[in-house]
């Protein structure tokens, strides 16, 4: 999933809290972790790793957020035909695992898209299509979905060097073309809070539910260092 600048892919774990050093004028320190460059570079190795040691890699914000996600849809009573699309799929883990029959994986690295369908292929899965994508610059041919997921592209876009408040104007954009109305937007970010979302998608998209997300506590404070929400496009 990877992400980054384009924000075709997106990282999510990966897209680590970044507010310190030199912060733009939307709070966030620029960072290689927005760069395109960055994920090409993360899913060469990982592609060279699975195809030496058939190492999958890691699901993005562990096993956890996957299942909150899987568990949700299943308490809503999604069908399971559904059309699903995964923003910044990275290695593919998640969509393998997913257990959906209508389900497409986008990233703008190919090396990700490759690693992903070798992945996708050793599953014995048929159900998954993939496309190279930058979510930014989409194709004219991906719409209609009803379910869109995000862990950890938002974020990566976030710390985009270039211009990233613009980047994620065209996210919200860009999200708003792909998703059927009264679709369904899962974001799991670990950059930002659950006003700061809200605020972001403010236009088109009014917040459905919040989903419990690990709580620390520190110094006598305590909050999530994750968010998952769920958005409903309006």
């Amino acid at each position: 999933m990877n992400s980054g600048t384009g924000g075709g892919g997106g990282g999510a774990g990966a897209a680590e809290p970044s507010r310190s050093g030199s912060p733009g004028e939307d709070g966030f320190a620029p960072s290689a972790l927005g760069t395109r460059e960055h994920w090409d570079a993360v899913y060469e190795r990982e592609l060279q790793t699975f195809q030496e040691y058939g190492d999958t890699g890691e699901i993005w914000f562990g096993e956890e957020s996957m299942d909150r996600l899987i568990r949700w849809m299943q308490n809503r009573k999604i069908p399971l035909d559904a059309s699903v699309l995964d923003i910044g799929t990275g290695n593919g883990v998640f969509l393998a695992k997913f257990g959906f029959s209508n389900i497409t994986g986008i990233d703008y690295s190919p090396s990700a898209i490759q690693l992903s369908g070798s992945i996708i292929e050793k599953e014995g899965l048929s159900n998954i299509k993939l496309k190279v994508e930058d979510f930014l610059n989409l194709s004219t041919k991906l719409s209609g979905f009803h379910i869109c997921i995000d862990k950890g592209t938002f974020d990566a876009i976030s710390l985009n060097p270039d211009n990233a408040i613009e980047k994620r104007k065209q996210y919200v954009k860009s999200l708003s073309g792909v998703l059927n109305v009264k679709g369904f937007f899962l974001i799991t970010s670990c950059n930002w809070t659950k006003e700061e979302l809200l605020d972001e998608f403010r236009e088109g998209f009014e917040l459905f539910e919040e989903l419990p997300t690990p709580k620390f506590s520190f110094g006598g404070r305590s909050g999530n260092s994750v968010t998952a929400l769920v958005f409903q496009k309006t």
